[in-house]
């Protein structure tokens, strides 16, 4: 009877142990996530007030912000454990098992996130720029951690895997102030340049909207049957592009026309498009 009383004593001494242990440990855990906490909103808003943070864009810098604040989270999480009295060792291998398993079945989606990190930080394109990438051209319309979307001129809305656009050339027509707007005609080769140069220079100096400075060019860049191909190139606000390019189209040939400069005369005539008299 001694023997079974001493036995259920010694059981209820580990127990108390035990609990005190075991209460003791998360009371340790629960001071080291409260601190812990503490810490993590002290570096986050030190974060912020970094200069180079401050200049990124505002979902570059939320998309910064929440992967430190994960990584900060579960570096709190694997210390709570350890507090607990949980291996590290195998909660170190859990995590980078299950990271590895994310990993590989969102391989495409992580490439897409990594590439708009990417795009957010070194911003080769803003949106409302107009840029080119693998056949699509459009006007950006937005950019999210997946994908940017643009906008085309008959109004479609196409949406564009950012890791495909950080592995592709982009060309941004709209990132510079000036934009210069190239136009050829080709005129018979019996038309003297001189005249040939007025009257197209004369027709783009009334055309507002195009740049005095730096000056229109016109020049002879090549030669066709019977004729020379001359080269007009106009500098722009970029703004005024469409503005220029258009009309400019348009009032060359008339003008052309009405100083009876010829085509050559092996091109056919052509509706809705500068004939000239042959």
């Amino acid at each position: 009877m001694e023997q079974e009383l001493s036995s259920i004593g010694r059981m209820t001494q580990n127990l108390i142990d035990s609990g005190t242990d075991l209460g003791l440990r998360i009371l340790v855990a629960v001071l080291t996530y409260i601190v812990g906490r503490i810490l993590i909103n002290w570096i986050l808003k030190a974060l912020s007030k970094i200069k180079s943070v401050v200049r990124m864009d505002e979902t570059a810098r939320i998309y910064v912000r929440n992967i430190i604040k994960a990584v900060l989270y579960t570096a709190l999480f694997v210390t709570m454990i350890a507090e607990l009295g949980v291996p590290i060792s195998s909660v170190v291998a859990i995590i980078v098992a299950a990271g590895a398993a994310v990993g590989l079945a969102l391989q495409g989606a992580l490439s897409n996130f990594a590439g708009g990190l990417m795009l957010l930080i070194f911003r080769p394109f803003s949106v409302g720029d107009y840029i080119e990438s693998g056949g699509n051209k459009g006007f950006v319309k937005s950019i999210s951690l997946v994908y940017t979307v643009i906008r085309t001129f008959d109004n479609r809305i196409i949406m564009i895997p950012n890791g495909t656009l950080m592995n592709s050339v982009v060309i941004n027509t709209t990132a510079t102030d000036l934009r210069r707007a190239d136009l050829s005609f080709d005129i018979a080769a019996s038309e003297p340049a001189d005249k040939v140069r007025e009257t197209i220079l004369a027709a783009v100096d009334r055309c507002g909207p195009a740049l005095k400075d730096p000056k229109p060019v016109v020049a002879a860049t090549g030669t066709v049957t019977d004729g020379v191909t001359y080269a007009v190139r106009v500098w722009v606000k970029t703004e005024d592009y469409w503005d220029v390019y258009e009309p400019l189209m348009e009032t060359i040939p008339e003008a052309l026309n009405r100083a009876g400069i010829k085509r050559p005369a092996t091109l056919l005539r052509m509706d809705g498009q500068w004939t000239g008299d042959r």
